[in-house]
C-alpha cells in the first residue's frame, strides 16, 4: 500500500503515483509604519495541498476503473483522511480537482497510457496551531478528551447492538 485516501488504497495495481507534491503555506499580514520600517505579523496557517501525480498502464496498473472510483469520490465532496503507506497521518482532505490525459490508443480506442494528477485540499485544523495559545499538557489533555469521547461513542454504538 503506498497511501490511502478515505476508502481508496492506492497501490500498484490501482493508481500508482509517481509523484507527490505536499505544499505548505503560513500568513504573515504586512503592516506599514510611518518614519518606520513595515512590521509583520504572523496570522495563522495558510493552505495545505497534496498533489498525486503519475502514469498508468492500464494493461500492467489501474486505469479508467481506479479513476472512476476517484472520479466517485470527488463528487461526494467530503473531506476523507489521507495517511501514507509508513502511517504519516496528513490530515482531512477534499479532492478538489482530477486531470487525466489519454493517449496510445488501441485499434478500438482504448488508451494504453494514461497520465493524471490528483489535487487535495485540507479542511482541518492542525493541532500545532494550538500549541501557539495553550500549552502542551492542555493540547494532549484535549486529545485525551477527544480520543476518550471517540471511544465511549464506539462502545455505545457496540453495546446498543445488543
Amino acid at each position: 500500500m503506498m497511501m490511502v485516501y478515505g476508502m481508496f488504497v492506492f497501490t500498484l495495481r490501482t493508481v500508482p503515483y509517481q509523484s507527490l507534491q505536499h505544499s505548505q503555506t503560513w500568513r504573515h499580514v504586512k503592516n506599514d509604519r510611518v518614519n518606520a520600517s513595515a512590521g509583520w505579523q504572523y496570522i495563522g496557517p495558510g493552505d495545505e495541498t497534496v498533489t498525486l501525480e503519475g502514469v498508468l498502464y492500464p494493461e500492467i496498473t489501474g486505469g479508467n476503473l481506479s479513476l472512476a472510483a476517484l472520479n466517485s469520490i470527488g463528487f461526494s465532496g467530503r473531506p476523507w483522511p489521507l495517511i501514507d503507506g509508513v502511517g504519516l497521518i496528513y490530515g482531512m482532505y477534499v479532492m478538489t480537482a482530477l486531470e487525466r490525459g489519454k493517449s496510445e490508443f488501441d485499434r478500438y480506442g482504448n488508451p494504453k497510457k494514461i497520465e493524471f494528477t490528483l489535487s487535495l485540499s485540507r479542511v482541518d485544523a492542525d493541532f500545532r496551531e494550538k500549541l501557539q495559545s495553550s500549552s502542551v499538557s492542555d493540547v494532549l489533555n484535549d486529545l485525551k478528551t477527544s480520543a476518550m469521547k471517540a471511544v465511549n461513542s464506539v462502545s455505545d454504538s457496540v453495546n446498543s447492538l445488543f
